[in-house]
C-alpha cells in the first residue's frame, strides 16, 4: 500500500482528502503543519500532498527543503492552493505537480496516481 502524507492547516480539507485517498487504497497520514518533516526520514512516504499557505508557514519553502534532502529529494511533492498565482511559484520551488482548490476528486486521484507511478 502506497503511503501519502497530506499537509494542510484546514482540518476539513485534511479529512476529505484522507477519506478520498483511503477509499482508493492509499495509506494516508495527515499533518496541519510542517512538523511531519522532523520524522520523515524514519517513515518515507511515496508522495507528499502539501498546501502552499499553511498557518505561519510557506509550503514552497518546505518543498525546497524536501527537494534538497538526500532521502527526500525523489519523493513527489504535489502542492495544493486556492491562490490563483500559486501555479507558477510551486514549480519554481521544486514541486512536481499542482492541484488548485477547490479540487475535483477525479483530478486529485489522477494527479496522485500519476505522480506515484512516475516515482
Amino acid at each position: 500500500m502506497k503511503k501519502i502524507i497530506v499537509v494542510d492547516d484546514d482540518p476539513a480539507i485534511l479529512e476529505v482528502i484522507k477519506i478520498i485517498l483511503e477509499e482508493n487504497d492509499y495509506d494516508v497520514r495527515t499533518s496541519s503543519n510542517s512538523g511531519f518533516i522532523n520524522n520523515i526520514d524514519n517513515d518515507l512516504p511515496d508522495l507528499i500532498l502539501l498546501d502552499v499557505l499553511l498557518s505561519g508557514e510557506d509550503g514552497r519553502i518546505i518543498t525546497k527543503k524536501l527537494k534538497q534532502g538526500a532521502k527526500t529529494k525523489n519523493i513527489p511533492v504535489v502542492m495544493i492552493s486556492a491562490h490563483p498565482s500559486a501555479n507558477t511559484s510551486v514549480y519554481e520551488a521544486g514541486a512536481d505537480d499542482f492541484i488548485p482548490k477547490p479540487f475535483d476528486i477525479d483530478y486529485l486521484l489522477e494527479v496522485v496516481d500519476r505522480n506515484i507511478a512516475s516515482r
